[in-house]
Protein backbone atom coordinates (compact mmCIF):
# COMPACT_ATOMS: atom_id res chain seq x y z
CA UNK A 1 0.00 0.00 0.00
CA UNK A 2 0.96 3.68 -0.26
CA UNK A 3 -0.36 7.09 0.80
CA UNK A 4 -2.23 9.08 -1.86
CA UNK A 5 -4.78 11.85 -2.34
CA UNK A 6 -7.78 9.86 -3.58
CA UNK A 7 -10.88 11.11 -5.35
CA UNK A 8 -14.04 9.09 -4.62
CA UNK A 9 -16.46 11.69 -6.04
CA UNK A 10 -16.34 14.96 -7.97
CA UNK A 11 -16.68 18.23 -6.10
CA UNK A 12 -14.77 20.95 -4.24
CA UNK A 13 -11.21 20.66 -2.88
CA UNK A 14 -12.52 18.81 0.20
CA UNK A 15 -13.28 15.67 -1.88
CA UNK A 16 -9.53 14.92 -2.12
CA UNK A 17 -8.91 12.40 0.69
CA UNK A 18 -5.43 11.61 2.02
CA UNK A 19 -5.55 7.85 2.60
CA UNK A 20 -4.06 4.43 1.85
CA UNK A 21 -4.29 3.20 -1.73
CA UNK A 22 -2.93 0.14 -3.56
CA UNK A 23 0.61 0.65 -4.84
CA UNK A 24 0.65 0.23 -8.65
CA UNK A 25 2.67 -2.50 -10.39
CA UNK A 26 4.43 -1.59 -13.65
CA UNK A 27 3.50 -3.52 -16.81
CA UNK A 28 6.20 -4.43 -19.35
CA UNK A 29 6.17 -0.98 -20.97
CA UNK A 30 5.92 0.97 -17.70
CA UNK A 31 8.17 2.43 -15.03
CA UNK A 32 7.26 2.67 -11.33
CA UNK A 33 8.43 6.00 -9.90
CA UNK A 34 8.82 6.77 -6.20
CA UNK A 35 7.36 10.27 -6.25
CA UNK A 36 9.32 12.98 -4.38
CA UNK A 37 7.18 15.89 -5.61
CA UNK A 38 4.12 16.44 -7.83
CA UNK A 39 2.98 19.55 -9.68
CA UNK A 40 -0.51 21.05 -9.33
CA UNK A 41 -2.12 22.42 -12.51
CA UNK A 42 -5.43 24.08 -13.40
CA UNK A 43 -6.48 20.90 -15.23
CA UNK A 44 -6.27 19.00 -11.91
CA UNK A 45 -9.07 21.18 -10.54
CA UNK A 46 -11.20 20.63 -13.67
CA UNK A 47 -10.84 16.85 -13.39
CA UNK A 48 -11.64 17.00 -9.66
CA UNK A 49 -14.84 18.89 -10.48
CA UNK A 50 -15.80 16.38 -13.19
CA UNK A 51 -15.34 18.84 -16.04
CA UNK A 52 -13.12 16.53 -18.12
CA UNK A 53 -14.62 13.52 -19.90
CA UNK A 54 -12.83 10.16 -19.72
CA UNK A 55 -11.63 10.99 -16.24
CA UNK A 56 -14.77 10.15 -14.29
CA UNK A 57 -14.75 8.33 -10.97
CA UNK A 58 -17.43 6.01 -12.42
CA UNK A 59 -14.94 3.15 -12.30
CA UNK A 60 -14.26 3.68 -8.61
CA UNK A 61 -11.73 5.87 -6.82
CA UNK A 62 -9.07 7.67 -8.84
CA UNK A 63 -5.80 9.50 -8.18
CA UNK A 64 -5.26 12.68 -10.16
CA UNK A 65 -1.98 14.56 -10.77
CA UNK A 66 -0.08 14.75 -14.06
CA UNK A 67 3.38 16.13 -13.13
CA UNK A 68 5.83 14.03 -11.14
CA UNK A 69 9.50 14.10 -10.21
CA UNK A 70 11.09 11.20 -8.38
CA UNK A 71 13.27 8.11 -8.54
CA UNK A 72 12.78 4.97 -10.61
CA UNK A 73 11.74 2.21 -8.17
CA UNK A 74 11.08 -0.60 -10.65
CA UNK A 75 11.02 -1.08 -14.44
CA UNK A 76 8.91 -3.30 -16.69
CA UNK A 77 10.63 -5.91 -18.87
CA UNK A 78 10.41 -3.75 -22.00
CA UNK A 79 12.03 -0.63 -20.54
CA UNK A 80 15.42 0.23 -22.05
CA UNK A 81 15.93 3.97 -21.39
CA UNK A 82 15.68 4.03 -17.59
CA UNK A 83 17.01 1.97 -14.71
CA UNK A 84 16.26 1.65 -10.99
CA UNK A 85 17.70 4.63 -9.10
CA UNK A 86 17.45 7.13 -11.98
CA UNK A 87 16.16 10.59 -11.02
CA UNK A 88 13.35 11.36 -13.50
CA UNK A 89 10.41 13.65 -14.20
CA UNK A 90 7.29 12.97 -16.24
CA UNK A 91 4.04 14.34 -17.68
CA UNK A 92 1.35 11.71 -17.08
CA UNK A 93 -1.68 11.62 -19.42
CA UNK A 94 -5.01 12.91 -18.09
CA UNK A 95 -6.65 9.53 -18.74
CA UNK A 96 -4.25 7.81 -16.30
CA UNK A 97 -2.95 10.44 -13.87
CA UNK A 98 -1.74 9.06 -10.56
CA UNK A 99 0.69 11.83 -9.55
CA UNK A 100 -0.75 12.66 -6.10
CA UNK A 101 0.72 9.53 -4.53
CA UNK A 102 3.90 8.03 -3.09
CA UNK A 103 4.29 5.88 -6.23
CA UNK A 104 3.12 6.47 -9.80
CA UNK A 105 3.34 4.77 -13.20
CA UNK A 106 4.99 6.45 -16.20
CA UNK A 107 5.93 5.31 -19.71
CA UNK A 108 9.15 6.05 -21.59
CA UNK A 109 7.36 8.41 -23.99
CA UNK A 110 6.22 10.60 -21.06
CA UNK A 111 9.46 11.07 -19.12
CA UNK A 112 13.06 12.21 -19.11
CA UNK A 113 16.00 12.17 -16.74
CA UNK A 114 15.61 15.05 -14.26
CA UNK A 115 17.80 18.11 -14.93
CA UNK A 116 20.91 17.82 -12.73
CA UNK A 117 20.89 21.45 -11.61
CA UNK A 118 17.42 21.68 -10.01
CA UNK A 119 15.78 19.88 -7.09
CA UNK A 120 12.79 17.54 -7.29
CA UNK A 121 10.28 20.25 -6.30
CA UNK A 122 11.37 22.53 -9.14
CA UNK A 123 11.48 19.55 -11.51
CA UNK A 124 7.87 18.62 -10.63
CA UNK A 125 6.79 22.09 -11.79
CA UNK A 126 8.07 21.53 -15.33
CA UNK A 127 6.56 18.67 -17.36
CA UNK A 128 2.92 19.63 -18.07
CA UNK A 129 3.26 23.42 -18.16
CA UNK A 130 6.67 23.34 -19.86
CA UNK A 131 5.51 20.84 -22.50
CA UNK A 132 2.36 22.92 -23.12
CA UNK A 133 4.46 26.06 -23.69
CA UNK A 134 6.86 24.12 -25.97
CA UNK A 135 4.05 22.55 -28.04
CA UNK A 136 2.35 25.96 -28.38
CA UNK A 137 5.36 28.09 -29.34
CA UNK A 138 7.72 25.65 -31.06
CA UNK A 139 5.59 22.80 -32.48
CA UNK A 140 2.47 24.85 -33.36
CA UNK A 141 3.56 28.48 -33.88
CA UNK A 142 7.07 27.53 -35.18
CA UNK A 143 8.50 30.55 -33.34
CA UNK A 144 11.83 31.70 -34.81
CA UNK A 145 14.69 33.98 -33.80
CA UNK A 146 13.87 37.63 -34.40
CA UNK A 147 10.09 37.17 -34.26
CA UNK A 148 7.87 38.89 -31.70
CA UNK A 149 5.47 37.01 -29.41
CA UNK A 150 2.74 38.36 -27.12
CA UNK A 151 2.07 36.06 -24.15
CA UNK A 152 -1.16 36.61 -22.22
CA UNK A 153 -0.55 35.54 -18.61
CA UNK A 154 3.24 35.62 -18.59
CA UNK A 155 3.55 35.06 -14.84
CA UNK A 156 1.46 31.87 -14.63
CA UNK A 157 2.56 28.26 -14.97
CA UNK A 158 2.52 27.91 -18.77
CA UNK A 159 3.24 31.62 -19.32
CA UNK A 160 6.43 31.69 -17.25
CA UNK A 161 7.84 28.75 -19.25
CA UNK A 162 6.67 30.29 -22.55
CA UNK A 163 8.50 33.55 -21.82
CA UNK A 164 11.76 31.69 -21.13
CA UNK A 165 11.41 29.35 -24.13
CA UNK A 166 10.77 32.34 -26.43
CA UNK A 167 13.77 34.23 -25.02
CA UNK A 168 15.99 31.16 -25.45
CA UNK A 169 14.76 31.00 -29.05
CA UNK A 170 15.90 34.58 -29.68
CA UNK A 171 12.41 36.09 -29.95
CA UNK A 172 11.23 39.46 -28.63
CA UNK A 173 8.74 38.88 -25.81
CA UNK A 174 5.78 41.04 -24.80
CA UNK A 175 3.80 39.67 -21.86
CA UNK A 176 0.82 40.65 -19.71
CA UNK A 177 0.39 40.16 -15.96
CA UNK A 178 -1.16 41.98 -13.01
CA UNK A 179 0.57 44.80 -11.12
CA UNK A 180 1.83 42.35 -8.47
CA UNK A 181 3.61 40.23 -11.09
CA UNK A 182 5.37 42.93 -13.14
CA UNK A 183 8.61 42.24 -11.22
CA UNK A 184 8.42 38.56 -12.19
CA UNK A 185 7.97 39.45 -15.89
CA UNK A 186 11.13 41.58 -15.70
CA UNK A 187 13.02 38.84 -13.84
CA UNK A 188 12.05 36.37 -16.61
CA UNK A 189 13.48 38.73 -19.25
CA UNK A 190 10.28 40.07 -20.83
CA UNK A 191 11.18 42.90 -23.27
CA UNK A 192 7.85 44.72 -22.92
CA UNK A 193 5.93 43.93 -19.71
CA UNK A 194 2.28 45.08 -19.71
CA UNK A 195 0.17 45.58 -16.58
CA UNK A 196 -3.26 44.53 -17.83
CA UNK A 197 -4.95 46.26 -14.87
CA UNK A 198 -3.82 49.70 -16.10
CA UNK A 199 -3.08 49.26 -19.83
CA UNK A 200 -5.03 47.73 -22.70
CA UNK A 201 -2.50 45.62 -24.57
CA UNK A 202 -4.16 46.44 -27.92
CA UNK A 203 -3.27 50.12 -27.37
CA UNK A 204 0.48 49.42 -27.11
CA UNK A 205 1.03 46.26 -29.18
CA UNK A 206 0.92 45.81 -32.94
CA UNK A 207 2.26 43.56 -35.70
CA UNK A 208 3.34 40.59 -33.58
CA UNK A 209 4.11 37.23 -35.21
CA UNK A 210 2.58 35.08 -32.49
CA UNK A 211 0.02 35.48 -29.70
CA UNK A 212 -0.04 32.79 -27.00
CA UNK A 213 -3.20 32.97 -24.89
CA UNK A 214 -2.92 31.13 -21.56
CA UNK A 215 -5.78 32.94 -19.79
CA UNK A 216 -9.55 32.72 -19.88
CA UNK A 217 -11.92 35.58 -20.53
CA UNK A 218 -11.96 38.27 -23.15
CA UNK A 219 -8.29 38.49 -24.19
CA UNK A 220 -8.86 36.72 -27.52
CA UNK A 221 -11.24 39.30 -28.97
CA UNK A 222 -8.77 42.24 -29.02
CA UNK A 223 -5.86 39.91 -29.95
CA UNK A 224 -6.83 39.36 -33.62
CA UNK A 225 -5.98 42.95 -34.52
CA UNK A 226 -2.43 42.92 -33.07
CA UNK A 227 -1.17 39.97 -35.14
CA UNK A 228 0.53 40.68 -38.48
CA UNK A 229 -0.86 39.05 -41.63
CA UNK A 230 0.29 35.44 -41.83
CA UNK A 231 0.81 35.30 -38.05
CA UNK A 232 -0.84 32.93 -35.59
CA UNK A 233 -2.82 32.93 -32.34
CA UNK A 234 -2.38 29.80 -30.21
CA UNK A 235 -4.77 29.47 -27.28
CA UNK A 236 -4.66 26.83 -24.54
CA UNK A 237 -8.05 27.94 -23.17
CA UNK A 238 -10.74 29.17 -25.59
CA UNK A 239 -10.90 28.38 -29.31
CA UNK A 240 -9.80 31.27 -31.57
CA UNK A 241 -12.70 32.44 -33.79
CA UNK A 242 -12.10 31.14 -37.36
CA UNK A 243 -14.08 34.04 -38.90
CA UNK A 244 -11.99 36.66 -37.05
CA UNK A 245 -8.77 34.88 -38.03
CA UNK A 246 -9.84 34.78 -41.69
CA UNK A 247 -10.79 38.48 -41.59
CA UNK A 248 -7.31 39.44 -40.35
CA UNK A 249 -5.43 36.98 -42.57
CA UNK A 250 -4.02 35.03 -39.62
CA UNK A 251 -4.19 31.46 -38.35
CA UNK A 252 -5.77 30.33 -35.09
CA UNK A 253 -5.12 27.15 -33.17
CA UNK A 254 -6.41 25.74 -29.90
CA UNK A 255 -3.77 23.55 -28.32
CA UNK A 256 -4.59 20.46 -26.29
CA UNK A 257 -1.19 19.51 -24.88
CA UNK A 258 -0.13 15.87 -24.55
CA UNK A 259 2.79 14.00 -22.96
CA UNK A 260 5.89 14.04 -25.13
CA UNK A 261 9.29 12.91 -23.89
CA UNK A 262 11.01 14.79 -26.75
CA UNK A 263 9.67 18.13 -25.50
CA UNK A 264 10.69 17.31 -21.91
CA UNK A 265 14.21 16.42 -23.10
CA UNK A 266 14.44 19.81 -24.89
CA UNK A 267 13.30 21.54 -21.69
CA UNK A 268 15.94 19.57 -19.74
CA UNK A 269 18.67 20.97 -22.04
CA UNK A 270 17.43 24.54 -21.55
CA UNK A 271 17.20 24.11 -17.76
CA UNK A 272 20.72 22.63 -17.58
CA UNK A 273 21.97 25.56 -19.71
CA UNK A 274 20.35 27.94 -17.16
CA UNK A 275 18.04 29.33 -19.86
CA UNK A 276 14.91 28.18 -18.01
CA UNK A 277 14.32 28.41 -14.26
CA UNK A 278 11.07 26.86 -13.01
CA UNK A 279 9.14 29.29 -10.76
CA UNK A 280 7.62 27.56 -7.72
CA UNK A 281 5.59 29.96 -5.58
CA UNK A 282 4.27 27.53 -2.96
CA UNK A 283 4.77 23.97 -1.79
CA UNK A 284 2.31 21.93 0.29
CA UNK A 285 2.63 18.50 1.89
CA UNK A 286 0.44 15.90 0.17
CA UNK A 287 -2.00 15.82 3.10
CA UNK A 288 -2.72 19.55 2.49
CA UNK A 289 -3.68 18.96 -1.16
CA UNK A 290 -7.11 20.60 -0.64
CA UNK A 291 -5.35 23.88 0.31
CA UNK A 292 -3.18 23.62 -2.81
CA UNK A 293 -6.36 23.33 -4.92
CA UNK A 294 -7.96 26.31 -3.16
CA UNK A 295 -4.90 28.41 -4.06
CA UNK A 296 -4.95 27.14 -7.67
CA UNK A 297 -8.60 28.16 -7.99
CA UNK A 298 -7.82 31.81 -7.18
CA UNK A 299 -6.36 31.88 -10.77
CA UNK A 300 -3.61 34.18 -9.49
CA UNK A 301 -0.77 31.75 -8.91
CA UNK A 302 2.76 32.95 -9.69
CA UNK A 303 4.49 30.16 -11.57
CA UNK A 304 3.61 26.79 -10.08
CA UNK A 305 2.31 25.09 -6.94
CA UNK A 306 4.00 21.82 -5.95
CA UNK A 307 3.10 19.01 -3.54
CA UNK A 308 5.99 17.65 -1.49
CA UNK A 309 5.44 13.91 -1.16
CA UNK A 310 8.73 12.48 0.13
CA UNK A 311 12.14 13.68 1.27
CA UNK A 312 14.83 14.12 -1.36
CA UNK A 313 17.11 11.11 -0.72
CA UNK A 314 20.15 13.38 -1.09
CA UNK A 315 18.78 15.81 1.47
Amino acid sequence: MMKAAVLHEHGGPEVLKYEDAPRPEPKDDEVLVKVIAAGVNPVDTYVRQGMRSKSGTDNGPMIIGYDIAGIVEKTGAGITKFKVGDAVYAYLPIARGGGYAEFAIAKEGEMSLKPKNIDFEKAAAVPLAGTTAWQALIDTAKLERGQTVLIHGGSGGVGSFAVQIAKARGAKVIATASTANQDLLKQLGVDQPIDYTTTKFEDVVKEVDVVLNTVRGDTLRPSYGVVKKGGIIVSITDEPDPAECAKHGIRGSRLMAHPDARAIEELTKLIEANKITPIVSETFPLQDVAQAHQQMETHHTRGKIVLKIAQDPKG
